[in-house]
């Protein structure tokens, strides 16, 4: 006989039922960004009218922060070895996601608040405000982090992220005012740079022919970006300024500077364009008699990869709210951002709510007066409604942080794939030679 039990068996232990999070309803979060909207509109407005440029926002720090700390929040200033950088944390009961709010807060020079800032800053700091307020007992910390110096090349988000100030962050959302709406709209990666040009000064009448004008040689590289166009994918944008053509007219320019942005709708291929454009610097110096140094002002700029899961319940919230929203169109004219660089790192959204006329460009006065009227405020209360509901379901709802962070894998390695091939198809072409004999890389994808 074996040792085996005779009897009843008795029945498994049964399986806990998961006590289910509570979720804010649309109306609670509605409800605590009514009650938000006089201070945000406070603060935008307090931002707006003493317009500050990158890494200089001292003020839109103290204004942001202040209100934040009276919210309860632990705020950190300086992070990442940045001034005008913050962090400001809402630790919940218990373990769980960290959802970060992005803020910017710089302006443009000559035009102030002409990307709307003002609002993105405000509209971001209410979002958390009010999912904290909503969801008081949140697992895992919701977050507000400042990042300054978005606008000309500073890449505030990049050195951030190089100082460590993203570890653990699991998801980062924010909007962004326009003129039109968008849950998803794809962004250019840009090379930010100049070109200094060095001759020799002389009198510009008596004898002129003793200098070589640095001027000359920064006109005619402008003068080979033009021709350039229409050889460049459509993709492709170049433009800039003369940072310094002199100091006197008659004085032969010593020294020029072009300040310029080369854009494209992969890193990869505005590297490539890059290299056309420091071949074009060089061609302009040694027609002029000149020397030229093409040198980076900011961090390259990535593409922008949109987390469409979390776009899609940031879109259903604000069109639930009545405003119409949907994917921006593929190959839209765009412009570029330092969260194109975060993208690469955790899952981001960067949506689109029309704060301003139809038409109303962008970097302009109109805009910028756009950003401080009633309608741009009803429209970023609309818009902190979507960010509150996102981060409310994002520490409270584990599989859709899951779906979401499924997406970005799916995303980084296919991305992967693609970079294998092209450094392959590189490869071969370092040893053979391109079968066209003129290019040395393969036209970009768009």
């Amino acid at each position: 006989m074996s040792g085996t039990t005779t009897g009843p068996i008795p029945a498994p232990e049964p399986t806990p039922t998961p006590v289910p999070v509570p979720v804010p309803t649309l109306k609670s979060l509605t409800g605590e960004l009514t009650a938000l909207r006089p201070r945000m509109e406070e603060v935008s407005l307090a931002i707006h009218a003493r317009p500050e440029l990158k890494f200089a926002e001292f003020h839109a720090l103290e204004v942001l922060t202040g209100w934040l700390a009276e919210a309860g929040f632990a705020v950190e200033t300086g992070v990442g070895g940045v001034d005008t950088a913050f962090v400001a944390v809402h630790e919940g009961s218990r373990p769980g996601p960290y959802i970060a709010v992005l803020a910017e807060y710089d302006a443009l020079p000559g035009v102030g608040h002409g990307c709307g800032h003002n609002l993105i800053a405000a509209g971001g700091a209410a979002a958390a405000i009010a999912a904290v307020r909503a969801l008081p007992d949140h697992a895992g910390t919701i977050a507000v982090i400042g990042t300054p110096g978005e606008e000309m090349g500073g890449a505030g988000k990049v050195l951030l992220a190089d100082a460590g100030v993203f570890d653990g962050v699991d998801a980062a959302v924010m909007f962004h005012p326009a003129d039109r709406s968008a849950t998803t709209q794809h962004a250019l990666a840009a090379a930010h740079l100049r070109a200094d040009f060095i001759g020799v000064s002389a009198h510009a009448s008596k004898t002129p022919w003793e200098g070589r004008s640095a001027l000359a040689a920064a006109q005619l590289f402008l003068n080979a970006l033009d021709s350039m166009r229409q050889f460049m994918p459509p993709t492709a944008r170049l433009h800039g300024i003369v940072s310094d053509g002199g100091q006197a007219p008659n004085v032969v320019p010593a020294r020029a500077a072009v300040d310029f942005y080369v854009r494209d709708t992969t890193s990869a291929a505005t590297e490539a364009l890059v290299e056309r454009v420091r071949a074009a610097a060089r061609g302009a110096a040694l027609a002029t008699g000149t020397e030229a140094a093409v040198t980076e002002t900011g961090a390259l700029y990535a593409e922008r990869r949109n987390n469409e899961v979390i776009a899609a319940r940031f879109g259903a919230t604000v069109r639930a709210l009545g405003v119409g929203i949907a994917p921006g169109a593929p190959h839209e004219p765009a412009g570029s951002s330092d969260i194109g660089n975060l993208s690469q790192l955790l899952p981001v959204i960067h949506p689109y709510v029309q704060t301003a006329e139809f038409g109303t460009p962008s970097h302009s006065d109109a805009m910028r007066d756009a950003a401080a009227t009633d309608f741009a405020h009803d429209r970023t209360q609309v818009a902190a409604t979507g960010l509150a509901r996102v981060v409310t379901d994002l520490v409270s709802d584990p599989e859709f942080l899951a779906a979401a962070r499924a997406e970005f894998d799916a995303a980084q390695a296919g991305e992967a794939e693609e970079a294998e091939d092209d450094e392959e198809i590189l490869e071969v072409i370092a040893a053979y030679g391109h079968p066209g004999g003129a290019r040395t890389i393969r036209p970009c994808r768009s």
